[in-house]
């Protein structure tokens, strides 16, 4: 098993979500965060004065499938959250040792 973490633009959010669930993963977690790679940030002007913005809003979804899907998902992450602008994001693919599912005691594969 394999969890993936992709960190996306806002707004690619559901075109993203979309492409997960057409290749059949049902189940993910999104959560807003802030930050910055090549971006360096922007300027934004606010009433008049101009303010630097270091930490950008993003989106990370989570996602934990079995080894066979993990080459699917991220094509599909890549397909719906591309731009081909700066800050498009990063997915990062990390192994899972175990899963429990709280409700029915069901573990590994059969818990996701």
């Amino acid at each position: 098993m394999k969890k993936i973490e992709a960190i996306i633009k806002p707004f690619k959010l559901d075109e993203v979500r979309e492409a997960l669930s057409d290749i059949g993963i049902t189940g993910l977690t999104v959560t807003e965060v802030k930050g910055f790679g090549r971006q360096k940030g922007h300027t934004e002007l606010y009433r008049g004065a101009e303010y630097v913005v270091d930490f950008l809003p993003k989106v990370k979804i989570e996602i934990v499938i079995g080894d066979d899907g993990v080459e699917m998902a991220i094509e599909a992450i890549i397909r719906a959250a591309h731009t081909g602008k700066i800050g498009d994001g990063k997915i990062f693919v990390m192994p899972i040792e175990q899963v429990v599912r709280i409700r029915t005691g069901e573990t590994g594969e059969a818990a996701l």
